[in-house]
């Protein structure tokens, strides 16, 4: 037991789960947190937004598999958090967000909670439905024993957002603390171990399978998964897709890799899906974006569903055998009794089809001549080493990226799923640099979700995290502007960014280097020269705000029915 301030026992918990870094802004209900912080040689990097600094944090808890921290103080400090909270929560990213929050007991005659005193909110009930857990600490006795219980909950299982509220009264307060007691938590005990009945039957299935795929998704990247994945696919040449989530799961180089699934998945994943006899989903969801309508997903086909969370199994989708448990030792298990019961596949005609169907479609959307996005890409990745970090902002540019610039090691692509939160792209970039800072990281932007969250170039200049930043500036909301074009007789209704700024100027306001390209030729020698400089690059990009993103499942369609043109549509 040692006596201490709530304070100081934060800091202390911190230190002893490890953390190294916090992203935050402090207010008044932080204020004895920060004076900690101060001498305490943790990093404390200074958002611009809390939504910024939720999302720093993220991006950091992607790269590093570990959680992210991030601060803020109470009422509009701990609501600017809640976009960057959900965020997190929708695609299962391991992020402690500290808020400030007012006294919970009287000191000097001062509000309690409950009252609307200045700047109280009731974070506790605002984030309950995006967070795994959320607490409050009500003593400054209870700090340790929260903190290791929000650090456990967060990064086990399924990984998801935690919140602790602390009280102003509770981090001023001195009590005995006790950093010794075990984690206990009632009803919480995530399952590993996958049941060796179930192992049984799924490896039946695969061996008699003649045409399997894989569907992966960040579930299998979570559990650091994907070099099994790869490896049992290779054992019975059964070739991957991926969810955005679960993209870098294996080289999209590789001769198994059929690319992205989904309303804007390759060609080739959407049409080879509907004739798998065995679908193996590992760590993905069945979510929309990913099935298109349900009634046409895979008919043909016994589904496997392994998924550390039980909720997820017949969520979205009725499946023929579920595995509750973590993906790593899952595949390892299967892939184990697979190679026991048959000699590993050099050749197949479903190998063969693949191989066919990928030629028949390969570099059917790169398009030479002016500023293509998809071609813009592809020189991309040959400019940039393999373990590169992209992260991305929300629309059209996400896709671009998704499709076009090939992950070949995971936890190298990163951008915002489930939730789909322009501006998450510069913010999160941030952060993956400072959880990488060996590696280049290249936030991939448009002009409409850059500018959510612009502001964090100062964190960049200030902190010193250098990374680089490509906006597809088509002076548009472009993907809304998309869809109004296919599919609303092209009436622009509040779509069209007429008012954007010179990215240039604004980039040299912040004090990093600037630059707008006006050739394929222009933008690799400015890339070239974002990757040897020592201080964050913009990269002005304009495109015409007549591109699309090809291919494309219209909505309520089924995956067999992508588009790769408009005149596809007719």
């Amino acid at each position: 037991m040692v006596k201490m301030t709530g304070a100081e026992a934060i800091v202390e918990m911190l230190k002893r789960q490890k953390v190294k870094h916090i992203f935050g802004i402090p207010g008044g209900a932080t204020l004895d947190l920060y004076d900690v912080l101060y001498n305490s040689g943790l990093r404390i990097i200074l958002a611009r937004h809390e939504q910024g600094a939720a999302h720093m944090a993220d991006g950091y808890a992607r790269i590093s598999g570990i959680p992210g921290v991030c601060t803020a103080t109470s009422g509009p400090g701990g609501t600017n958090l809640v976009t960057g909270i959900a965020t997190a929560y929708m695609d299962s990213s391991p992020v402690i967000a500290l808020t400030g929050q007012v006294n919970s007991q009287a000191v000097n005659s001062s509000y309690l909670i409950g009252r609307d005193a200045f700047q109280e909110a009731d974070i506790i009930g605002i984030t309950m439905p995006i967070t795994k857990q959320n607490f409050q600490v009500k003593k400054a006795k209870e700090i340790p024993s929260v903190f290791k219980e929000a650090f456990y909950i967060a990064s086990t299982g399924r990984l998801g957002p935690v919140v602790i509220d602390l009280p102003k009264n509770t981090q001023k307060e001195s009590a005995e603390m006790d950093f010794s007691s075990p984690v206990k938590i009632r009803g919480y005990n995530p399952i590993y171990i996958p049941d060796p009945v179930q192992i049984r039957r799924a490896v039946e299935l695969l061996c008699n399978a003649e045409r399997p795929i894989m569907l992966a998704g960040g579930g299998v990247i979570a559990s650091n998964a994907s070099h099994e994945a790869v490896k049992l696919a290779e054992a019975i040449l059964m070739p991957i897709t991926t969810t955005l989530m679960g993209k870098g799961v294996i080289p999209e180089n590789h001769s198994l890799s059929l690319g992205l699934l989904g309303m804007h998945g390759t060609i080739v994943a959407n049409k080879l899906l509907h004739e798998t006899d065995v679908l193996l989903n590992v760590g993905a969801r069945f979510s929309d974006r990913t099935t298109g309508t349900l009634d046409d997903f895979c008919p043909d086909a016994k589904i496997i569903h392994i998924d550390i969370d039980a909720a997820e199994i017949g969520k979205n989708f009725k499946v023929d055998l579920s595995i509750v448990a973590d993906a790593k030792r899952t595949l390892i298990e299967i892939c184990k009794q697979i190679t026991q019961k048959m000699i590993r596949k050099e050749r197949s005609v479903w190998f063969d089809r693949i191989q066919q169907f990928k030629e028949r479609y390969k570099d059917l959307l790169i398009k030479e001549g002016g500023l293509k996005p998809p071609k813009l890409m592809v020189e991309l990745r040959k400019l940039v080493p393999n373990n590169t970090i992209v992260a991305t902002g929300v629309g059209q540019c996400q896709m671009w990226a998704a499709l076009y610039f090939k992950a070949v090691e995971p936890r190298t692509f990163i951008t915002s799923g489930g939730l789909g939160t322009m501006g998450f792209g510069l913010p999160a970039a941030l952060g993956a640099k400072v959880a990488r800072p060996d590696v280049p990281v290249i936030n991939i932007d448009g002009d409409g979700s850059f500018r959510m969250t612009e502001q964090e170039l100062a964190t960049s200049v200030l902190e010193d995290i250098p990374v680089i930043v490509i906006i597809l500036n088509n002076s548009m909301l472009g993907m809304v502007a998309q869809w109004q074009r296919l599919f609303y007789g092209r009436r622009y209704a509040s779509s069209e960014l007429k008012d954007s700024p010179d990215f240039v100027k604004l980039a040299e306001a912040y004090g990093v280097n600037g630059v707008r390209v006006g050739s394929v030729k222009e933008f690799v020698n400015a890339v070239k020269e974002g990757l040897n400089n020592d201080v964050t690059t913009v990269i002005d990009v304009p495109i015409s705000p007549e591109e699309d993103v090809w291919p494309m499942v219209p909505a309520g369609a089924g995956l067999r029915d992508v588009i790769w043109s408009a005149e596809k549509k007719k």
